[in-house]
């Protein structure tokens, strides 16, 4: 019988169903075979709990864990030296006992929590004028809150009616004025019309009198236009007639008032440098210093022009750079003291001059009191003859 019980044990591996009088049989032959039996024994859950290893407040997945390790431990075909067949077989009864107490537990604490969660949201409900927010206006008590809210509605309603109002006026405004600017222009283009048509009228009547049949050169071409082998005839042509209409382009424009505007900036600097003098007492040098930051302002406007001709400017080579103020100060002082030089030197000069013609006035002095003493003496000695 051994034999046949080692084979029966190690070849089923899947659980085996038979009637219960085949399964008491089996269980009396083959006591090694009871893990693939359908029996089971009516056990106290408190008992489960003890065999399993685990305490009566565990979760599932405890539960799991521990009949996992109590598998290895005693799985008839585990290979370990702890395997019990009979030990197994009373755990998995434990375990699947176990499992079905706890899904009935569960069960019947569903409807409880359910109502638990039932009234919690009761409870969050707003019952009371107390939860409402009013726009987030006001403060106070809940009535205080309420009648605060009102006359902010009030207010609004007023503001918005205000603006509706000052709306629709500005419209109408603007319809008017746009109907005025209209008829303003159409009354310009009659009156420009008008002109032209009478100026046309002169024009023809003119010319049915002949008086434009003595004019000099009639009958021949004009010399308006001329040849330029460099450049296209039309762009040539309509240049001419830009330039002797007094058109100039906006990059010769922007670059005479860069310059102009330059000069005038390094000339009032050295202007106001010459009439501070040398040396400087503590104002002078806090004016020379505001000066100083208000042309580096200007400097900074001037750069700004100078970015927008460049962009204007057609050719590469006429692009101008930027003015540092550093530089234009530094030029402005070497300008004020080269200045300065020049008007001693003169001031030495004129100096110079006026001694040289002091001295020549006292030589002369002094020849025209001897000439006269030697006069004198001449007519002392006369007198005494």
């Amino acid at each position: 019988m051994k034999p046949t019980r080692i084979l029966l044990a190690q070849n089923l591996s899947f659980p085996l169903k038979f009637p219960l009088s085949l399964s008491k049989s089996l269980w009396l032959q083959f006591p090694d075979f009871c893990p693939y039996s359908s029996f089971k024994h009516n056990r106290n859950i408190k008992d489960c709990y003890r065999l399993m290893n685990v305490s009566e407040d565990c979760s599932v997945d405890e539960i799991r864990d521990s009949y996992r390790t109590l598998a290895k431990k005693y799985h008839p075909d585990s290979g370990s030296t702890t395997a019990d067949a009979n030990m197994f077989v009373q755990i998995d009864e434990a375990y699947r006992e176990l499992l079905t107490h706890l899904e009935r537990e569960s069960k019947k604490r569903q409807p409880l929590d359910d109502d638990e969660d039932e009234k919690t949201s009761n409870y969050k409900m707003p019952q009371h004028r107390h939860y409402l927010s009013y726009e987030g206006v006001g403060y106070g008590t809940p009535s205080q809150r309420q009648r605060q809210y009102i006359q902010f509605r009030v207010d609004r309603a007023s503001d918005q009616v205000l603006d509706f109002q000052k709306q629709k006026l500005e419209r109408q405004y603007a319809e008017n004025s746009m109907l005025a600017r209209n008829v303003r222009q159409s009354k310009k283009v009659k009156i420009t019309q008008a002109i032209e048509r009478l100026v046309e009228d002169l024009i023809q009547e003119s010319m049915a009198k002949g008086d434009f049949d003595n004019l000099r050169g009639k009958g021949k071409p004009l010399d308006k236009f001329s040849y330029c082998p460099h450049i296209d005839p039309m762009t040539h042509n309509l240049n001419r007639i830009l330039i002797d209409n007094g058109y100039l382009p906006e990059w010769i424009v922007l670059q005479k008032e860069i310059r102009e505007t330059i000069d005038k900036l390094r000339n009032e600097l050295v202007a106001s440098r010459k009439k501070l003098g040398d040396p400087m007492t503590y104002a002078k040098e806090n004016q020379w210093t505001e000066l100083c930051e208000h042309f580096k302002d200007d400097i900074t406007k001037l750069n700004k022009k100078i970015n927008d001709f460049n962009l204007v400017v057609p050719l590469l080579n006429r692009q101008m750079v930027h003015f540092n103020a550093d530089k234009e100060l530094l030029r402005a002082e070497q300008a004020y003291f080269s200045l300065r030089d020049e008007m001693r030197s003169v001031e030495k000069a004129e100096d110079d001059k006026h001694r040289d013609n002091k001295q020549v006035n006292l030589r002369e002095l002094l020849v025209s009191w001897i000439v006269q003493l030697k006069k004198l003496r001449d007519f002392i000695k006369q007198d005494k003859q």
